[in-house]
């Protein structure tokens, strides 16, 4: 069985001017590389295709494959994790994660948080700033948190993330539009415990994986941002959290309820913060879970939960396959 690789390489985007910012959520050489050998190594043949235009070529050219590892984020618009699976769908072609509706609906913050929460799953109170005459609409409980509206990966998140007055909501959501071209996500800041929750599976058979705590050494804030995200050997610590009480519970059955809500396939990882009174909130979900075996939310996870790198990916694979095969009657 031939499987075709679909990606963004940060390289590629650095050499063609791009800022580390611009590509903090492609991959490196050694993720591609390590995924290929990976899969090669579960008995498939591969063939690296790389990314969307890439893929649109060799697609026109005659080139087929029996199923697509797609780890492609695609570079601009709020609609670009959805641009690869939209056109294997095109062309018939099977591939691993979400589908392009859930691509985009889940890029859109603000959209993936009216779902799971018109769906009984707490979120924090959050307006959307799409320019600055929308500020003064913004009638929500100080400290708040503004973030770009479709960015993965922490990008344009800071210590100016956390907001504690209106003059500092302006600049900050002045600097974001700006900077970022897209409106601003402004939620009540929530001052909990922080956690990433790992999926695997498909509709009523996909299950919790494991649950990790994110905690930032000397900041009393926590906040996971884009430095503390490329700089996460020496800035984070990330704890296996697997305390079986209330709080886990939650942590589990919120999880697979956003994933099921958002209807997202074969792996995803949700990622939570506790409120005041420490009910974990929904923050975001990510279709496209990054996979370095080391510095990857996901693969760290399945290592604390004694899941190989390899049976990781075997399952992603297995997953995506069985939606290939036909269903019996």
């Amino acid at each position: 069985m031939k499987v075709g690789l679909t990606y963004d390489m940060r390289s590629e985007y650095l050499a063609q001017g791009y800022k580390e910012e611009d590509v903090a959520e492609f991959d490196s050489e050694e993720t591609i590389a390590v995924i290929e050998s990976t899969i090669r190594s579960l008995g498939y043949e591969t063939e690296r295709i790389g990314n969307i235009s890439s893929l649109a070529s060799k697609l026109a050219k005659g080139a087929r494959w029996d199923i697509v590892f797609n780890i492609a984020e695609g570079l601009c618009g709020r609609f670009r994790e959805s641009q690869v699976p939209s056109l294997l769908e095109i062309y018939n072609i099977g591939y691993t994660f979400s589908d392009p509706f859930v691509c985009a609906l889940t890029l859109d913050k603000s959209f993936s948080k009216r779902v799971v929460r018109d769906c009984g799953i707490p979120t924090a109170k959050f307006k959307t700033v799409e320019g600055m005459k929308d500020i003064q609409q913004v009638s929500l409980e100080y400290p708040l948190f503004a973030k770009p509206m479709v960015e993965g990966t922490g990008k344009g998140i800071d210590g100016r993330s956390r907001v504690e007055s209106p003059a500092q909501l302006t600049d900050v959501c002045e600097y974001l539009l700006e900077r970022f071209n897209q409106p601003v996500l402004v939620e009540e800041y929530l001052p909990g415990r922080e956690f990433t929750v790992a999926v695997l599976g498909n509709g009523l058979q996909a299950n919790v994986l494991g649950i990790m705590e994110i905690k930032i050494p000397g900041d009393s804030n926590c906040i996971y941002s884009y430095n503390a995200k490329e700089k996460c050997e020496k800035l984070v610590n990330y704890v296996p959290y697997r305390q079986g009480g209330s709080l886990h519970k939650q942590l589990e059955h919120l999880a697979l309820k956003s994933y099921r809500v958002l209807q997202c396939r074969d792996a995803a990882r949700v990622d939570f913060r506790c409120d005041a009174k420490g009910v974990p909130c929904f923050m975001e979900i990510n279709p496209l879970p990054g996979l370095h075996p080391t510095h990857s939310d996901l693969p760290m996870i399945a290592t604390q939960e004694a899941m190989s790198y390899p049976e990781l990916i075997d399952s992603i694979i297995k997953s995506a396959l069985s939606r290939l095969q036909p269903v019996k009657v």
